[in-house]
């Protein structure tokens, strides 16, 4: 794993292992080109943050901060080594945390992007979507999931072969 663009580009990333999915490089890049003219300045939130690819590629793309929303213990080593590798404490937050009470704390507007990259086959996106579309959190909330496991709301939908993205803009 690397980050693709930005600031950063080419340089590598610490993973946590076989045993989690990390977002295809190519999704990841894609995900973030999408999101391009929202990224500098954007304070993001990294949930389900595992290596903080997201997170860390936000910030190499002009982001100002992110907080990583983590709590497995292989995926928060190998998050903590890369924000320790980018040096970006001073910019960045991570929350040894289950990501579901997290954004129920959070009042709306806290963030101006949210990524959400889940386990497939949990529930747990809908459940993040159902309480974004009650408290939106953040401005754009983009969640990648399984192409065959629709979300509720309505969000522009991007497929990559089993994987999907959906981004959703509060009003």
């Amino acid at each position: 794993m690397r980050i693709v663009k930005g600031a950063w580009a080419g340089r590598d990333l610490v993973s946590p292992g076989a045993r989690v999915r990390a977002s295809a490089e190519h999704v990841r890049d894609c995900w973030l080109t999408l999101l391009a003219r929202s990224l500098p300045g954007a304070r993001v939130l990294d949930l389900f943050a595992g290596s903080g690819a997201l997170g860390l590629e936000a910030l190499s793309r002009g982001a100002a901060s992110a907080d990583f929303v983590e709590n497995g213990p292989a995926s928060l080593h190998s998050l903590k080594a890369n924000v320790a590798s980018f040096r970006v404490r001073d910019r960045a937050r991570i929350f040894k945390l289950d990501a579901i009470p997290f954004v129920e704390a959070l009042d709306a507007g806290a963030y101006d992007i949210a990524f959400a990259d889940p386990p497939y086959g949990s529930r747990k996106a809908d459940r993040i979507v159902r309480h974004w579309l009650a408290v939106p959190f953040a401005r754009i909330l983009s969640v990648e999931h399984a192409a065959d496991h629709p979300l509720p709301g309505k969000g522009k939908i991007y497929d990559f072969e089993e994987t999907r993205l959906t981004i959703f803009k509060a009003r």
